[in-house]
């Protein structure tokens, strides 16, 4: 089962992410002290870490998890991309909105081409569905289907 390996929060859209060991996350709000919370339905983002693998294979280099701009990274697995579908860590339940799509901020910040090798890579947007508090090594279910 995959597990959290890594959490970033970044207060404001254009400042660095920074990791942090636990969140406290809010229902209908996302995580708390993160530039989406309150937002209508970006709440909380989520990769994998074998999807960064993969990128990275594709990029011809590491890529750092902090420079995705991803709130969550999963120390492996595939995480949902169909919107509806329930990711559970803990007491928190997230639902995917969609696919996070990466962004052109990723060509300036990791290196050129980034932004197309993490493309279909970069995780999901979801909204938080339950409160409660992730933390690095919390575990995760990524297998629960639409309504649970």
């Amino acid at each position: 089962m995959p597990t959290v390996s890594e959490i970033h929060v970044a207060k404001a859209t254009r400042l660095p992410m920074r990791a942090v060991g636990q969140v406290e996350v809010e229902e209908g709000r996302g995580i708390v002290g993160d530039r989406y919370h309150g937002t209508r339905h970006r709440h909380v983002t989520v990769q994998s870490a074998t999807a960064l693998a993969e990128s990275a294979a594709v990029f011809g280099r590491d890529i750092p998890a902090a420079l995705t701009r991803r709130n969550l990274t999963l120390s492996d697995g595939v995480v949902p991309r169909e919107p509806g579908a329930r990711i559970r860590i803990g007491d928190v339940l997230l639902e995917v909105v969609r696919v996070a799509a990466p962004c052109k901020l990723l060509d300036d910040t990791i290196g050129a081409g980034a932004q197309e090798a993490l493309r279909r890579r970069a995780g999901s947007v979801c909204r938080v569905l339950a409160s409660g508090t992730v933390q690095v090594g919390d575990t995760v279910d990524l297998a629960l289907p639409p309504g649970v």
